[in-house]
């Protein structure tokens, strides 16, 4: 480790619905889940209980009926969630200045500055917000946002999980490579292709190797896949925009080609806007293709929902610029700049 760093990562144990759960006792041990606007949403998060069934967040909401008929499902209150959000925070202030949320039930926390123990601080955070808000939270503690963020997930529900700087090549080895920050559902399967599905045979693999195959990304696996990661926390960090793209080892012909991948793509981005980011408001569409020729173009509109029709419509409009193949193909939203306004935003599949 390049810097001696003691970073907590806090997580709220399934936020929405503990919230909703506090607020209405008699479904505390019912299957619960939060959000599905309409019978094509998905779901914001659910509850233990509904987990036994099978059910998640993000999930649509005509496949969690499917698992749990019982299922109760309750419409987001956001003004609840970020009153709530905002008496957990308050807690994390008593400690540092060095508070970074990643969306209302989660953050990282930076207590380098302080002369007691990680272990100790992240117990008391825990401790007063379960006594003051009537929540629970569970923790990772860590050198870094890396460790923390894994470690937060590994004793849940209102647990703790402690990695010392000494431990962390062990713990990296033993885990699934899709652990690691970035590596979502592609990267994991072109690794796979090279048989490797752990971080420990991804780090017999060297720089130039991971170069090759995954350009600038492939460095930082390098030093991702050992759990070195110097990323600081960053105080009031608001996060812009949410996207997602994909290089093709094949470039698409044509637009109907490219139409099925943004089906594909929209759906995840989607998923990702229920689990990170259900209560901001967006702004703006965006579609981006770079062609076979290595051209780019941007395409977008306003708009306050991310429906599919629109991004085919942004599609049609910058495949319409070239006409040729595409090598990468991205689609994202801009969020508002203030989310003061009382639209709400409906993840519609």
């Amino acid at each position: 480790m390049k810097t001696s760093r003691r970073i907590i990562h806090i997580d709220m144990d399934c936020f929405y619905a503990a919230v909703e759960m506090r607020e209405r006792p008699e479904l505390a041990n019912r299957p619960l889940a939060v959000g599905g606007a309409s019978g094509r949403g998905v779901l914001t998060t659910c509850n233990y209980a509904a987990r036994k069934f099978g059910v998640r967040s993000a999930m649509p909401v005509f496949k969690a009926r499917e698992l749990c008929p019982q299922l109760v499902i309750v419409p987001v209150r956001f003004e609840l969630y970020r009153a709530a959000s905002k008496a957990v925070r308050a807690v994390f202030a008593r400690y540092t200045e060095m508070i970074e949320p990643l969306s209302l039930d989660e953050a990282y926390l930076d207590v380098s500055h302080l002369k007691r123990s990680g272990s100790e601080i992240a117990q008391e955070i825990r401790a007063a917000i379960q006594s003051e808000t009537e929540l629970t939270a569970s923790a990772g503690i860590g050198p870094n946002k890396l460790i923390a963020k894994i470690a937060s997930d590994w004793n849940k529900p209102n647990g703790q999980c402690v990695v010392a700087p000494s431990k962390v090549n062990l713990f990296m080895r033993e885990l699934s490579v899709r652990r690691i920050w970035g590596v979502g559902p592609k990267s994991s399967i072109r690794l796979a292709k090279h048989g490797i599905k752990t971080c420990a045979q991804l780090q017999t693999r060297d720089k130039t190797w991971l170069a090759q195959e995954f350009g600038s990304f492939g460095l930082e696996l390098y030093d991702l896949c050992r759990g070195i990661d110097e990323r600081p926390v960053e105080a009031n960090r608001i996060r812009k925009s949410l996207s997602n793209e994909q290089t093709f080892p094949k470039n698409l012909e044509s637009l109907e080609d490219c139409r099925e991948a943004l089906s594909i793509q929209h759906r995840e981005l989607v998923e990702e806007l229920g689990k990170n980011a259900p209560d901001r408001r967006i702004a703006k569409l965006l579609v981006k293709l770079k062609f076979s020729d290595f051209r780019r173009t941007t395409a977008e509109m306003s708009g306050t929902q991310p429906e599919l029709t629109r991004f085919h419509k942004l599609l049609d409009d910058a495949w319409g610029r070239s006409g040729e193949p595409v090598r990468l193909l991205g689609i994202g939203v801009r969020f508002a700049e203030s989310d003061g306004g009382s639209e709400q935003l409906e993840l519609g599949l």
